[in-house]
């Protein structure tokens, strides 16, 4: 019998590129007792995983993150042009993390049954009539179902990307593509933290609907790309019928409903409506019982129960990205109702802690460990919280900067650290369900901190509102800080060397 071909070196005969220049020989590869014809490429890993491969990726993964905080210097504007309160324009931060906590998932199952290519150029369509409909939306409803299908059309991108990679490593039986996969999440990280700068440059020199219509270049650039150098899906839809058996839309339909629910009842603390919170608890009961009753649930609590730490780690996450993003809207939103600020201005304001976070998401990219990473990262967050309660209208812009600044740290820090224990502590063939409920999570954070605002803000965001939300930061992060230390579950070695 001879020798296997070595797999690194191999690409099915079908694949997209074609018998071209690159393609030196076709013979037989013998693998799992089967024969398969297939052709064996000079191309080494970095040029199967290069440039033109990523870039288009990239640039879609970086427009859902974007997208949920290049508003937060928009929302002051949008309140004074519509006359509406905190409370009502929160339903921007919202519905587009409501929509995305639902559509992640959905859009990956979706990649499965028609093709990645097909659903993340689908996804771009709608980005652009997402910025076409927020040049004329005439109303802060009809605002709200353009950020509603923002959050559709985003989450085509990451789930879509991850499975062209995937497809990329099988046909070419290639390793695993590390890098490109470090490129998705650090560009996710960084413009997360930059997307408070962008917002308020693009607010104060075109208006706030520059924030919405600035999709419309970046979908077009992103299909153009996706035309020249994403190849075409090799496999046939297998169409609308295996998708509509295979996802669990009641499940979506019990967690959606719970989502609004809990999110409307938060809104009106100060007005109470307790058939809006018994609703929530009935709506969360019947996720639980439908979960456990399903093979494949949209919500597998089934994984949770068996997997403590797991869930240890989706409730720290959630409640790391409640301050995160409470810190990103409240802060820049304070900015332009308290000092009196521009949008411009406050941008450049948290453009240094914008910076630092996207640095600081680097070198938690590059850390070895996770628990001690986690552990030094909510120190920092107890720190930074505390230097919020600090600020008032009056402080000097320089040292509005300064304060804020600490904040950066954490951000990129503790993102890494828990995605990395997500793929420490999740078994292999749950990885991919894993994955997508710490999405959910960082959304579920997003929304509670939303509803937080309103309830703290109310109308205009004033000095007492800022310092109340430091203050819930302060004893959040504390609380954080100690179940991190006291939670023994977290691995303190390098992924890569648990899995060796």
């Amino acid at each position: 019998m001879p020798n296997p071909v070595p797999r690194t070196r191999w690409e099915p005969l079908h694949a997209s590129r074609g018998l071209s220049g690159d393609v030196e020989e076709s013979n037989e590869r013998i693998m799992d007792g089967t024969m398969e014809v297939g052709v064996r490429t000079t191309e080494s890993p970095r040029d199967l995983f290069g440039f033109r491969l990523i870039a288009p990726l990239a640039l879609g993964s970086m427009l859902n993150p974007v997208n949920s905080t290049m508003i937060s210097t928009a929302l002051i504007p949008i309140a004074r042009d519509f006359h509406a309160t905190v409370a009502q324009t929160s339903w921007l931060i919202g519905g587009l993390y409501i929509t995305s906590a639902i559509a992640q998932p959905t859009m990956g199952r979706l990649a499965d049954c028609l093709g990645a290519r097909r659903v993340y150029l689908a996804g771009l369509y709608l980005i652009a009539l997402a910025g076409i409909a927020g040049i004329f939306a005439p109303s802060l409803r009809a605002l709200i179902w353009v950020r509603v299908l923002l959050g559709i059309g985003t989450s085509a991108a990451y789930p879509t990307a991850m499975k062209i990679l995937r497809n990329q490593a099988a046909m070419t039986a290639s390793v695993e593509p590390r890098m490109a996969l470090g490129i998705l999440s650090m560009s996710a990280l960084s413009t997360i933290a930059v997307g408070p700068a962008l917002g308020g440059i693009l607010t104060g020199f075109g208006g706030w609907r520059m924030v919405f219509s600035v999709n419309l270049p970046l979908a077009l650039v992103g299909i153009l790309l996706v035309f020249m150098w994403i190849p075409n899906d090799e496999t046939k839809p297998s169409g609308f019928g295996k998708f509509v058996r295979e996802i669990d839309f009641i499940g979506i339909a019990l967690f959606t409903g719970s989502l609004l629910t809990g999110m409307l009842f938060l809104n009106d603390v100060p007005h109470p409506k307790w058939s809006l919170l018994v609703l929530f608890v009935v709506l969360g009961i019947l996720v639980v019982f439908h979960s456990l009753r399903k093979n494949n649930p949209f919500i597998d609590i089934r994984m949770l129960v068996s997997n403590l730490p797991l869930t240890v780690t989706y409730l720290r996450y959630g409640t790391f990205c409640l301050m995160a993003y409470g810190m990103l809207y409240g802060f820049s939103q304070w900015l332009q109702g308290g000092p009196g600020l521009s949008s411009t201005k406050a941008g450049l304001i948290t453009l240094p802690m914008s910076v630092l976070a996207a640095v600081s998401a680097l070198v938690g990219g590059r850390l070895k460990t996770i628990r001690n990473p986690l552990i030094c990262g909510t120190v920092g967050l107890v720190f930074a919280a505390g230097c919020i309660a600090l600020i008032t209208s009056g402080t000097p812009t320089l040292l509005l900067t300064l304060l804020v600044l600490p904040f950066g740290i954490p951000q990129g820090i503790c993102s890494n650290a828990n995605q990395a224990a997500v793929y420490a502590q999740a078994r292999q063939e749950e990885l991919g369900t894993a994955a997508g409920l710490l999405r959910t999570s960082q959304y579920v954070g997003a929304i509670v901190a939303a509803s937080l605002l309103g309830l703290l803000f109310g109308k205009h965001p004033t000095d007492h509102g800022m310092h109340s939300l430091a203050w819930v930061m302060v004893v959040l992060s504390a609380a954080l800080l100690v179940a991190t230390v006291m939670d023994r579950t977290l691995p303190s070695a390098a992924v890569s060397e648990q899995h060796e």
